[in-house]
């Protein structure tokens, strides 16, 4: 008897009764194709008594849960949330180019001098091309164990037949296939398929699983969401290819923070750790020039300051036009109704340019402080003050709320040489040589921003 066919969306693995021009359920055109499913290996009367589940108050901690594995990349082990758990999976995303496969060789690299056991498979170059990549980053002396394979059946017998690996990275989990499937490799049937037989792998032996994956246009890691759901945690690598910095950011992690970012910095030996960012971002900042504001920020327990620079022009156009990098646009919109409404300012009827220098994106709605600053001072054609930092989030109505932790924030503002913050009135932290400016509200705020200095 032939085997049953489905019809898979190949973006965003919605099944189908019949193959279709058009997914119905993203959108995407040509997506669809023929897939043979997973026939089920045992059936409810075969399988067999495995014993009754543990009550949670009977496990301990201190015995059932390992000691995290540092891997000595600290910005790393960071966003890891301390280093990695044995068992654990991760799946590491980014655009291409931006430098996935440099940071998990580094880390296996760091991890294997520090008497590890590491092993990186790579299903897109051959081990000697990885060697090249090694060698110009100075890791070609690194205990690191090569593999080059593509199918999951051939990469778990040679695992069993060694000791479990502390780490295993697999680059790219797109690349790997199995032969239980007909389908051809990269599809989402084989793309999930592999991943679950990865991470059972992981989970029985005891190993940190590393999954690097691809993006797609939009900027989601390819292949379906229940990879995702699958894995433990999930890291975003993200870089602008005019910036030499690079940010790990963590999005999904069982064991640790969310939001939490790493930053590194690309050089021709490969990736280098940034001890402190908010210097990095701020640069040879001179703080003279109308629309520039600093903004205290905060990503995952990270403080981070970074430079908000706002241009405000005459319409070019009958349409003014609004161009806004690493900021949310619709964030924009809003705050300029409210600078008109609350503020009595005329901000809608120009030109508006946003940028957050350095190439960083922001969404922490604590940058609403900063970025109203920068508009007003830059269409007033007045500069703010050289050692002034600002945060806090803008209501509809025009007030100014507080933002959580603001401690770590003025400590990071004054560790840069800031002395004074602009907050508002809900903030009573007492920061030594630190001078705190409470803002009620937008109009507050102009007066302010305009006031002869």
């Amino acid at each position: 008897m032939a085997k049953p066919l489905s019809f898979t969306c190949q973006s965003c693995g919605a099944a189908h009764a019949k193959w279709a021009g058009r997914c119905d359920a993203c959108g995407g055109w040509n997506t669809i194709i023929e897939e043979a499913p997973v026939i089920p290996a045992g059936t409810a009367a075969g399988r067999r008594h495995k014993g009754r589940p543990f009550a949670l108050e009977d496990l301990k901690s201190t015995d059932q849960v390992p000691a995290r594995r540092i891997s000595g990349i600290g910005e790393f082990d960071r966003v890891c949330g301390g280093g990695l758990v044995p068992g654990s999976a991760l799946l590491v995303g980014g655009d291409p180019g931006v430098g996935k496969s440099t940071l998990i060789l580094q880390v296996l690299a760091a991890y294997a001098r520090s008497k590890g056991h590491a092993v990186y498979i790579s299903g897109e170059e051959a081990m000697g091309q990885v060697r090249l990549r090694a060698a110009r980053m100075g890791l070609a002396e690194a205990p690191v164990a090569l593999g080059a394979a593509t199918c999951v059946e051939d990469i778990l017998a040679t695992l069993e037949h060694g000791p479990a690996p502390g780490i295993l990275a697999i680059d790219s989990i797109q690349t790997i296939w199995t032969s239980a499937l007909e389908a051809a490799p990269g599809t989402i049937a084989q793309v999930r398929t592999a991943s679950f037989d990865l991470v059972r792998y992981a989970k029985t032996s005891g190993t940190a699983l590393l999954l690097i994956g691809h993006v797609t246009k939009e900027g989601q890691i390819a292949g379906p969401k229940a990879v995702e759901h699958l894995v433990d945690a999930v890291l975003y690598f993200e870089g602008e290819r005019g910036h030499h910095f690079r940010v790990l950011r963590s999005v999904k992690n069982r064991f640790g923070a969310t939001d939490e970012i790493g930053v590194f910095d690309m050089t021709g030996r490969g990736l280098e750790q940034v001890a402190n960012p908010s210097a990095m971002f701020l640069g040879d900042r001179l703080g003279k020039a109308p629309g520039a504001s600093v903004f205290a920020g905060l990503e995952g327990s990270r403080p981070l300051l970074v430079e908000f620079q706002a241009l405000v022009a005459p319409p070019s156009y009958g349409t003014p036009r609004r161009a806004v990098v690493g900021w949310d646009s619709g964030r924009l919109a809003m705050l300029l109704a409210v600078l008109d409404a609350r503020a009595g300012l005329s901000i809608t009827g120009h030109d508006v340019y946003l940028n957050v220098a350095g190439g960083l994106k922001i969404g922490e709605p604590a940058a609403d402080l900063a970025a109203a600053a920068a508009l007003i001072s830059g269409f007033s054609a007045i500069a703010l003050p050289k050692d002034a930092a600002f945060f806090g989030e803008i209501s509809l109505s025009g007030d100014i709320r507080p933002s959580p932790q603001p401690e770590l924030r003025l400590k990071e503002a004054l560790k840069l040489g800031f002395t004074t913050a602009v907050v508002p009135p809900g903030i009573k932290a007492e920061i030594p040589n630190l001078k705190l400016k409470h803002i009620a509200d937008v109009a507050e705020l102009a007066a302010f921003v305009t006031s002869p200095r």
